[in-house]
């Protein structure tokens, strides 16, 4: 409560930017008892959660999975319903189809010993017991960090290390820190295609296996511990986030800019939209790139008030083609990711500011489990949805690549699908650069994960959900606990519930 102030006068929060994180936020702060209005500039929400129409037919062009589904449980449950009651989900029985050069394949699955027996096929019974290993590895790490860190609204390497006293010093020792994931996998699989299937995990937080410390191998136990698919696409999901906040009575506003935070006393007081339209709120959550704030972006006022490291590196971006094709021989799963030959090579390129010339290439595709699912004959004759991506550096800002070279680019990719034996005819597509992630995300360059996690400490360094400003709260990828769909819910109900704390709802 503020000096002067009483509880029944705080009730009001703002919140700019209707992603995952500023619509998880609203849930979270009308739960508690606030009357919520979120102001989105694009004319949909979801933010990176987005979905595009290419040729009459809609395709998830963000993210395609979620993991540790117990955020969005927690989520729900603040807002006293249920997950499963807005969107059916659909666990993940192949957790992706893995192709290489050389024409070797390999699917791993949600299930540990049929991954086992698949790599025994692939390599041998050797690197099948470092894959059991590595999975007991990967799972301790997480059971170390989930608690103190994970589920922590302000963590710190002290309240990890003395969170189980002895205990948690010697489980903090045990979280393999100290090397790089690429390093850490080496000790657990001699075969170069599974040092790199299994180190493209650093890319979905968006950073390079060979810079990350070796605790991000966590994320294979994330995927390990389950991957559901949202049926009817992941949008769907965003759609759920929006119909709970409707029904909490959070206003929603689509096409409203803000222009400026205002500033009164020290404190955020409300946000002034582009066409001067002021809005007075007790709190402010920002649901946008930390950089935003902190270059004044959103005001000379918030300038300097977002505490991370300075010159963090930013992590990657991408190159997608949301893909209407008829497709030819590979046979696809749901998941399915094709290897260049020189792993190595593609993140020296991404760290020069470069496109790729050879890269990994990742493949949704989208009609695959769902017509499995109603039980039709599926016609491969007729167009399906894909969602096409690879990895690229975050320079959206510097809009440093023509037309002709992100045309180039199209061709190298293609072609890495195609030595595959995966041949498209491509009907219509639509590609989106990291120059248009930056307009759609600003101040990010078009970096789609935050910061890179390129050191131990990078983690702590992210900025956390209150502000340097009072009143001022921050949510989304860029904020505790980081990038990711779940990640991100979990950081809007962080903000929400400081929000509640610090205006003496909780």
């Amino acid at each position: 409560m503020s000096a002067g102030g009483t509880v029944a006068e705080n009730r009001t929060v703002v919140v700019i930017g209707g992603g995952v994180g500023g619509l998880s936020a609203s849930i979270q702060a009308a739960a508690l008892g606030f009357d919520v209005t979120v102001l989105e500039q694009a004319p949909r929400l979801g933010g990176k959660m987005r979905e595009l129409e290419v040729g009459g037919r809609a395709i998830d062009s963000g993210p395609t999975v979620m993991t540790m589904r117990w955020a969005f449980d927690g989520l729900f449950a603040a807002a006293g319903r249920t997950l499963g009651d807005y969107v059916e989900l659909v666990p993940v029985e192949i957790l992706a189809r893995h192709a290489w050069p050389d024409g070797s394949r390999l699917d791993l699955f949600a299930d540990i010993d049929r991954s086992a027996s698949a790599i025994t096929e692939f390599a041998d019974a050797r690197e099948a017991e470092g894959y059991r290993r590595f999975c007991a590895h990967c799972e301790r790490i997480y059971s170390v960090v989930e608690q103190p860190f994970l589920r922590s609204e302000r963590p710190s390497v002290s309240s990890v290390v003395t969170a189980k006293g002895l205990r948690g010093a010697l489980d903090f020792a045990s979280i393999d820190w100290h090397r790089t994931m690429w390093s850490a996998i080496g000790s657990f699989f001699r075969d170069p295609r599974l040092r790199q299937l299994f180190g493209r995990y650093a890319t979905y937080y968006g950073s390079s296996p060979f810079r990350s410390p070796a605790t991000l191998n966590l994320i294979a136990h994330v995927e390990q511990a389950g991957v559901w698919r949202v049926k009817g696409g992941m949008y769907r999901l965003a759609e759920a986030l929006v119909r709970v906040a409707e029904e909490q009575g959070v206003a929603l506003r689509t096409g409203a800019e803000v222009r400026r935070v205002l500033v009164a006393d020290g404190r955020a007081v409300g946000v002034e939209l582009r066409g001067g339209e002021r809005i007075h709120a007790d709190a402010v959550i920002v649901n946008a790139a930390p950089q935003a704030v902190d270059e004044g972006r959103l005001g000379a006022e918030l300038r300097g008030c977002v505490r991370y490291g300075r010159g963090a590196a930013r992590s990657l971006s991408a190159v997608t083609w949301s893909t209407l094709a008829r497709t030819r021989g590979f046979p696809l799963a749901h998941h399915s990711v094709f290897f260049s030959r020189d792993y190595p090579a593609e993140f020296r390129a991404v760290e020069r500011g470069e496109l790729i010339d050879e890269p990994t290439v990742y493949v949704c595709a989208q009609d695959r489990v769902e017509a499995a699912e109603r039980g039709a004959t599926p016609d491969w004759s007729a167009p399906e949805r894909l969602l096409v991506l690879v990895n690229a550096p975050a320079r959206g800002d510097e809009d440093p690549w023509t037309r002709v070279e992100l045309d180039a680019l199209e061709r190298r990719s293609f072609a890495v699908l195609r030595d595959a034996g995966l041949e498209l005819d491509v009907v219509e597509q639509v590609r989106t650069s990291p120059a248009q992630f930056e307009r759609l995300f600003p101040a990010t360059g078009g970096a789609l994960y935050g910061f890179a996690t390129h050191t131990m400490m990078a983690p702590f360094r992210r900025p956390q959900a209150r502000a340097g400003l009072e009143r001022l709260y921050l949510a989304g990828g860029g904020a505790h606990p980081g990038a990711g769909v779940p990640m991100v819910c979990l950081s809007g109900q962080i903000a929400g519930r400081a929000v509640a704390k610090d205006l003496g709802r909780s």
